[in-house]
């Protein structure tokens, strides 16, 4: 199996201001390893596209995404997808490739959305993938405002479908959460967790193929540090990439 993994990744530029003088450093960071490292942890092969590479180099039509037997988007924004720089900067018409990952499902291909921050509708509703070919393909509708559920209390999901095999060899027991993005599941999907009366995971159909929704981050702050170190944390994933790609 081939997986395309794209977003997790950030530019901080941060401002030192001592007294009468100041300067800026730059860093650059990614989160998304350990879901990367639990992908492959089950023969998945995974290509990552941090978010400032799929700005200009995300495939663009349903046929070069073909390539793939699952994409997964992860705290990159629509924009990013939406507004090539050769649209955004030089003027030219390009392919929406929102569209073309929607053409990509119909014809079979698999794609899943983590939460985040910049998944979903996000916060300030800056991912703004509501009203999209995402949310018409995803088991799962979303809010137009800041879709954020901030738990620093933290949350734990309930399994609604403790047969799913998303959920081989998962612990009923899971770890707490400090956040997830408030999703309502569409009438035919197959919700397999909740947190209160949020849909926290939901798988579904469309097309020829299939989709999945992870309301919460897969690192933290909302994927909290026991998430993240859980012993299913990596079977949890691998079954959802399999699951995906029909291989249960």
């Amino acid at each position: 199996m081939k997986l395309l993994f794209v977003g997790e990744s950030w530019v901080i530029h941060s401002v030192h201001m001592k007294g009468f003088d100041q300067f800026t450093t730059t860093t650059y960071e990614e989160g998304g390893w350990d879901l990367i490292n639990a992908f492959k942890s089950g023969g998945i092969e995974v290509e990552y596209m941090p978010a400032h590479v799929a700005a200009t180099s995300f495939p663009d039509t349903a046929e070069k995404l073909g390539e793939y037997d699952v994409v997964v988007l992860s705290d990159i924004g629509s924009n990013t997808l939406v507004l090539h720089n050769d649209t955004f900067v030089k003027g030219k018409i390009t392919n929406n490739r929102l569209k073309a990952i929607k053409e990509y499902v119909e014809k079979g291909g698999s794609f899943a959305m983590m939460g985040g921050y910049l998944s979903f509708q996000g916060i300030e509703a800056k991912a703004k993938y509501a009203r999209t070919p995402i949310e018409e393909i995803l088991p799962v509708n979303m809010m137009v405002t800041d879709d954020r559920f901030e738990a620093p209390e933290g949350v734990t999901p309930e399994i609604i479908m403790e047969d799913h095999p998303i959920l081989d060899g998962v612990s009923k027991d899971w770890p707490h959460f400090l956040g997830y993005n408030i999703l309502t599941a569409k009438e035919d999907a197959q919700v397999i967790a909740k947190c209160g009366e949020h849909t926290f995971m939901a798988a579904g159909n469309y097309g020829k193929g299939r989709t999945f929704a992870f309301a919460s981050d897969i690192a933290p702050h909302w994927g909290s540090p026991e998430f993240v170190g859980w012993e299913c944390y990596n079977t949890l994933f691998v079954n959802i990439a399999n699951w995906l790609a029909g291989n249960k």
